[in-house]
C-alpha cells in the first residue's frame, strides 16, 4: 500500500515588472512541518532580476524546493544555468542542489527511447529519472555556477525545475538567473582506450623492460588509440632484484623513453614504475603526453604487506589530470581493493581511470567502474586462462567488460564517448547524483 506524503505548494505572484520575468515559481515540501521559509525578491528596473531564497531554523528535518515548469521540445538539448549562494552548513553538497524532471503534457514521467544496453533490467526502456545539473563544490557565501547541457527525452513536453535546500539547520540559500534554454547538442568526445597485456620477461635489468612495450604501443597507435595503459612497476617485473634496486627518479630514464614513444605515436601512455625521491621509494604511475612530457604522476596510497616490507612509502594525493580528450586519474593494484581511491578520483572529476595492476579480483574492477560511472583501463600480469582473476581490459559504467586481451602480447581496445551519459533503469544518470547523494566521509 502506497503512503502519500502531504504536499504544500505556495503560488507566488509579484508586481508588474516581476510578471514580465514570468516568475511563476512555487514553494514545495513533502511535509508542512519541514517546509523552509521561502522569499522571492525582484530588483528594480531597468534590469529586474529575481532572487529565490530558502531559509531554515533549528533542526535538520528541513526539506523544500522552489519549483517551476517550463515547456520543452522532446529530443532537443537544453542548457540549465543558475547562480547559487549558500550560508555555512555542515555538508552543502547534500543540502543544496538543482534537479530537472522531464514530463509529458500532463506532468507525468516519460521514458527514454532506447532500451538499457547493460546492467539492471537490460533490454527494457528506462524511465527518464530526475537529472542533476552539475554544481561544483564551492565556498560558503560565494556565488557559484550550476551549469549543464541535458537532452530532453523525445516524449518530453515540459521540464520541472527544482531548487533545493534540505537537512541543514539555520541555513540559507539564494538562487538567481535560473534558466533552461534550448541549445546545440554537445559534440561527441570519443576516445579510444587501450590496455597492454604483457609480461616483460626478457632481461634482468630495469632498462631491459621498457623496450618490450614499444611494439604494442606502436600497434595501439595503428589502431588509433588515444590512451595506452601499461603494467605496474614494469621495470621491476622479472628482474629478481629488489624494488629499491629498480627505483629511479620520475621524471627519469623510463619516463624519457616512454615520453618519446608517446610523442612519436601522438598518444598518452601510463607506465607503472618504482620511483625514488631522495631516500623515499614510491610505487608510481606516470602519465606521459603526446608532446613527450610528463603530464603528472600518482603515488600508490594503499600498500600491501609485501611493499611495506620492501620499504615502499604510500602517497597522499589523488591527482586528476586534464588531457586533450578529458580528465584522467590513476590508481595502482591494491588501490582497487578499496572504494576510496576510485571514489576520490571520480569526485575530483576523473572520467577515465588508468589501473596498472599486478593482479586482483575482477569483481573489484567492475565495482569501482560501476559505483563511480567511470571507465577503468586495467593492465595486468595475470594469465587470462586463470578464470575469475584479473584481466587486461576496459570496464564501462555498468562494470561490464568492453574489451579484454586474452593472450600475452596483445591489446584490449575500446572506443567510448565521454559525453554520452549512462541511464540506469530506476536510477538514471548515477554519476551526476554522486555529489549530492554520497555520504559524508568518515571522521577519524
Amino acid at each position: 500500500m502506497k503512503t502519500l506524503l502531504p504536499l504544500l505548494c505556495l503560488s507566488l505572484t509579484s508586481w508588474s515588472w516581476a510578471a514580465d520575468l514570468k516568475a511563476e515559481w512555487d514553494l514545495w515540501s513533502p511535509r508542512i512541518e519541514a517546509m523552509p521559509e521561502g522569499n522571492m525578491n525582484v530588483s528594480d528596473p531597468p534590469h529586474p532580476e529575481e532572487t529565490l531564497t530558502l531559509k531554515t531554523g533549528e533542526g535538520e528535518h528541513w526539506i523544500g524546493a522552489w519549483t517551476k515548469t517550463v515547456p520543452v521540445n522532446g529530443g532537443m538539448h537544453y542548457r540549465f544555468y543558475a547562480l547559487c549562494k549558500f550560508s555555512p552548513m555542515e555538508t552543502p553538497r547534500r543540502s543544496v542542489y538543482a534537479r530537472i524532471l522531464w514530463q509529458d503534457e500532463k506532468g507525468k514521467p516519460v521514458t527514454w527511447e532506447e532500451p538499457a544496453k547493460q546492467g539492471y533490467a537490460k533490454g527494457t526502456i528506462p524511465r527518464a529519472e530526475p537529472e542533476y545539473p552539475h554544481m561544483p563544490l564551492a565556498e560558503a557565501n560565494q556565488w557559484t555556477t550550476c551549469d549543464s547541457v541535458l537532452r530532453a527525452p523525445v516524449k518530453a513536453r515540459q521540464a520541472k525545475i527544482e531548487l533545493y535546500l534540505q537537512w541543514a539547520a539555520n541555513a540559507r540559500v539564494d538562487w538567481k538567473r535560473v534558466s533552461l534554454s534550448e541549445t546545440e547538442a554537445p559534440a561527441p568526445r570519443k576516445v579510444r582506450l587501450a590496455a597492454v597485456h604483457l609480461q616483460p620477461k626478457e632481461g634482468k635489468n630495469p632498462a631491459d623492460k621498457p623496450p618490450q612495450y614499444a611494439p604494442l604501443i606502436a600497434e595501439a597507435a595503428k589502431q588509433k588509440a588515444d590512451f595506452v595503459v601499461l603494467g605496474e612497476t614494469l621495470t621491476y617485473y622479472g628482474t629478481n632484484k629488489t624494488m629499491e634496486q629498480c627505483a629511479e627518479p620520475v621524471p627519469g630514464p623510463s619516463t624519457e623513453y616512454f615520453g618519446k614513444l608517446a610523442k612519436e605515436h601522438n598518444l598518452y601512455i601510463v607506465a607503472g614504475l618504482v620511483e625514488r625521491e631522495g631516500k623515499t621509494l614510491y610505487n608510481t604511475a606516470a602519465l606521459l603526453g603526446p608532446d613527450g612530457a610528463l603530464v603528472g604522476k600518482y603515488r600508490k596510497i594503499t600498500l600491501p604487506r609485501g611493499e611495506i616490507e620492501a620499504g615502499i612509502t604510500p602517497g597522499h594525493d589523488y591527482p586528476v589530470f586534464e588531457t586533450r580528450f578529458g580528465k584522467v586519474g590513476m590508481m595502482v593494484c591494491y588501490d582497487g581493493f578499496f572504494p576510496e581511491v576510485a571514489r576520490a578520483l571520480t569526485v575530483k572529476g576523473a572520467e577515465v581511470i588508468a589501473w596498472p595492476v599486478w593482479g586482483c579480483n575482477p569483481m573489484l574492477a567492475a565495482a569501482r567502474a560501476c559505483e563511480n560511472h567511470v571507465y577503468i583501463v586495467s593492465s595486468t600480469y595475470t594469465d587470462a586462462r586463470k578464470n575469475q582473476w584479473m584481466i587486461s581490459g576496459i570496464f564501462d559504467h555498468y562494470g561490464d567488460v568492453l574489451a579484454k586481451a586474452d593472450v600475452f602480447g596483445t591489446l584490449a581496445i575500446a572506443e567510448v564517448d565521454l559525453n554520452e551519459p549512462t541511464h540506469w533503469n530506476s536510477l538514471g544518470d548515477f554519476k551526476a547524483q554522486i555529489q549530492s547523494h554520497r555520504p559524508p566521509a568518515l571522521k577519524e
